[in-house]
């Protein structure tokens, strides 16, 4: 808990350990089937992140009286297509009454412990690579505003969507040194978590980070950024360097993502086959960085 990551893990045996993680949160689109999906994928993504598997899962539901219990049903459906596509089962859950929608899971994986993927093992001369793009808290706070149509947010549902499953086995499978998946404290954020828990400093490259298009077009406007962006900017920024960047693109490094990728830290060397294996595997993986000695007075460069 020391180091913020992703899952606790508890060993039962020299080979086998179980992982456990929960997250549930409000609606952030307004479809109940891709919310569930969102959520979900969110929720199991936790297991990935320490190289695990996912194998049982159970529902945390609040649900107003007032609202068609159609919309609840999509929303587990799309919860139990994802806990179905990551090879687990669903064993049930809870429910209460709330003034507003929340879901999510609770998730329990295996991993073999001499393989758990922690965000405490990275090195200096590591590369690090990030397996989804980012910006879709601005991308999502401007559907709910209206401001964008759902159709153009399609890229980002999708990848909000999208399972954590491949890009886990891969760098499990090829010997990754730490892990963590960016989530709602931003890139920086996640990364900070990394560089505090590992002793490192770490330096961003954000010409080499992936964003969505539309969410650099949308957080140039002012208005269309989510407030959380300034709330985690104004908490880091005491331990950040920032280079060169323009605004708008540092603001998309502070942005709170829900489902989003894994930050992986890999040996330099064997960085460019990592990026091989998850590009073979269809995800549209990036370096984002490197990781650095540590130095007194700063943790995170921002270039």
């Amino acid at each position: 808990m020391e180091n913020a990551d992703d899952a606790g893990v508890y060993r039962i045996s020299e080979d086998s350990a179980i992982v456990n993680t929960l997250d549930f949160f409000p609606p952030i689109v307004d479809d109940p089937y891709d919310f569930g999906q969102i959520a979900a994928a969110n929720a199991l993504s936790d297991v990935y992140a320490m190289g695990g598997t996912p194998r049982l899962a159970m529902n945390i539901v609040c649900f107003p009286k007032e609202l068609d219990v159609e919309i609840l049903n999509e929303i587990l459906k799309g919860g139990l297509d994802k806990i179905h596509e990551a090879g687990a089962l669903l064993l049930g859950g809870h429910s209460v009454e709330d003034s507003e929608i929340k879901y999510g899971l609770s998730v329990t994986g295996f991993v073999d412990p001499k393989k758990v993927k922690a965000n405490s093992g990275a090195k200096a001369g590591d590369v690090l690579i990030l397996t989804k793009p980012i910006g879709v808290g601005v991308i999502t706070s401007a559907v709910k505003a209206g401001k964008l149509g759902y159709a153009e947010a399609h890229s980002a549902l999708s990848s909000m969507k999208t399972l954590n499953k491949a890009s886990s086995r891969v760098m499990v499978e090829a010997g990754a040194s730490a892990c963590t998946d960016v989530t709602g404290f931003g890139l920086i954020g996640h990364a900070m978590e990394m560089a505090k828990a590992s002793g490192v400093n770490i330096v961003i490259d954000s010409s080499s980070v992936k964003v969505f298009p539309e969410a650099l077009a949308l957080v140039k406007k002012r208005s269309c950024r989510p407030r959380s962006i300034a709330g985690v900017r104004d908490f880091l920024s005491g331990d950040v360097i920032k280079g060169g960047i323009d605004e708008p693109l540092e603001m998309l490094m502070y942005d709170p993502q829900t489902s989003g990728g894994l930050l992986i830290s890999m040996a330099d060397e064997k960085a460019q086959a990592l990026l091989d294996r998850l590009r073979g595997e269809g995800i549209d993986a990036f370096t984002a960085g490197k990781v650095v000695n540590r130095e007194d007075g700063w943790r995170i460069r921002l270039e």
